[in-house]
């Protein structure tokens, strides 16, 4: 008999989740507080500092993180920094998190001093304000005082390092992402900048660990190849993790959630050296992680797609078209896709599940790892998929049987029996187990013969094979079409 309940191309549901660069981890939102402290005593001044810690009493390690300047916006317009990747890593690893704004810069009072081509004072007074909020927040109950590291990206990780030369007791490591400056009175501010790491790194003995990429915008490979020798050869204890390029600017990879496998580990690789806590303990502050690559299809196949008919084209192009991070998640029946934001996967699940029970990842970032829930036999190359003569065991009436199957679509399954009976399913929630399962009813000994685009046949006979009784005529393909949503099988019998 035949049954036919499948999604239509017409009828899928595609669901695209708006860009939201501004995603946040509701965890972390729970305990966040917008406080003013003081800055250096010697240039008073009241800084604007978001302050996050995780759930319960504490006292807590504490992570200082520093922020970046956007060159194209005056610093009192630039906004307060507190939707960062770093700041969820920090908490998931259950420190508190501080992240100070610079002076002049969104709610901060003052302004920044002119130090002409001076990186390494520009330097020194951002990190004495760094200093002078380390000792406000150690005197709040729920710190602790001597466990802390101090990070930062950018102007924000330069300035991260020249805290490192005041030794301020309890700063156990410092990191920096893309660390560095440009002063805009600089006539050589890269020859500049390599100079005065030097001179920061003859002035340290706190250990720091760098991160750059090859297609970093605003420092080149030479500049912070540059940095980093000239710093580790005036005696500054410092790892560097080049991690090559990163999407359209690897200065931005900490803005990322799919930079997080580059630098996550090598930070708790770091923080285990130094002393500090470095383990997951709060999951909920992170995206969730992505599955490992299936194999399935090229990232780039959109005729692979399982469940979405024609229109499923059309929509996985444009999902491929998005920034990462970005995730799709199908089912049989819809979809959905999302990108940028905090949590991309978990977002295509919920829309895709908005649609309709079964959903599944497809695709993460440039990775498929989509797999069936029944796996499927490796490819055998017993035949090509289209030379419906190989397939053994069948009569003229299996054969056009399965010349209906290689129109059907993805995921799809063939199964044959040696009295000559067949099956084929076809986009349903797992057609694999479905063309088993209704071969098995009238059949023994059925195999799988074909999945999607492979002959996986063995020729190799299961156990259990046998002629059937129940099978004495001749099958054809009847029967019409049902409801959408469910599967799509044709089933078949031939005995000898």
């Amino acid at each position: 008999m035949l049954w036919l309940l499948l999604l239509t191309g017409a009828q899928a549901s595609l669901a695209d989740d708006a860009l939201d660069a501004l995603k946040a981890p509701a965890a972390a939102l729970r305990n966040e507080r917008v406080l003013m402290v003081p800055g250096d005593p010697d240039r008073p001044v009241m800084l604007q500092m978001t302050l996050y810690t995780p759930d319960g009493p504490g006292p807590f390690p504490l992570a200082v993180m520093n922020h970046g300047s956007a060159g194209n916006m005056p610093a009192d317009l630039q906004p307060r920094n507190h939707l960062t990747f770093a700041a969820y890593y920090f908490l998931s690893r259950g420190y508190a998190v501080a992240l100070p704004m610079m002076r002049g810069y969104a709610g901060s009072g003052g302004h920044l001093g002119s130090h002409g081509c001076d990186d390494m004072a520009t330097g020194l007074d951002a990190a004495q304000d760094i200093r002078a909020v380390i000792g406000y927040l150690k005197q709040q109950p729920d710190i602790d005082g001597s466990r802390i590291v101090v990070a930062g990206q950018s102007f924000g990780g330069w300035n991260t390092l020249a805290t490192g030369t005041l030794n301020v007791p309890g700063v156990k490591g410092l990191m920096s992402f893309a660390g560095g400056m440009k002063a805009s009175s600089c006539r050589d501010p890269d020859t500049e900048l390599i100079r005065a790491a030097g001179e920061l790194g003859a002035r340290t003995r706190t250990p720091s660990i760098w991160f750059f990429g090859d297609n970093d915008a605003t420092f080149a490979t030479w500049v912070w190849h540059g940095m980093y020798e000239r710093y580790m050869m005036a005696g500054g204890p410092v790892e560097l993790v080049a991690y090559g390029p990163f999407g359209s600017d690897s200065h931005n990879m900490l803005g990322s959630a799919s930079g997080l496998p580059l630098w996550v580990p090598r930070a708790d690789a770091f923080l285990a050296r130094v002393g500090l806590p470095h383990t997951l303990l709060y999951p909920e502050y992170l995206p969730t992680p992505a599955p490992p690559p299936s194999h399935y299809a090229d990232i780039n196949d959109a005729q692979a797609l399982p469940y979405l008919g024609e229109q499923g084209a059309a929509y996985y192009r444009k999902f491929l078209s998005r920034s990462l991070p970005r995730a799709l998640a199908i089912g049989p029946h819809g979809a959905g896709t999302a990108s940028e934001g905090f949590d991309a996967i978990a977002q295509a699940l919920k829309l895709c599940g908005q649609q309709g029970p079964g959903c599944r990842l497809y695709a993460v970032d440039n990775n498929v790892v989509w797999v069936r829930p029944t796996p499927a036999p490796p490819p055998t190359h017993f035949a090509a998929i289209s030379d419906e003569a190989a397939v053994p065991y069948l009569n003229a009436g299996g054969r056009a049987g399965y010349e209906k199957f290689l129109t059907m679509r993805r995921p799809r399954a063939f199964a044959v029996a040696p009295d000559g009976g067949w099956d084929a399913a076809s986009a349903g929630a797992d057609p694999v187990a479905f063309a088993l399962a209704h071969c098995a009813q009238l059949h023994r000994g059925c195999q799988l013969y074909a999945v999607d685009g492979d002959v996986v046949w063995s020729q190799t006979p299961a156990s259990g094979t046998g002629r059937s009784a129940r099978s004495t005529t001749p099958s054809t393909l009847r029967g019409t079409p049902s409801p959408v949503g469910k599967q799509h099988a044709v089933t078949g019998a031939n005995g000898a």
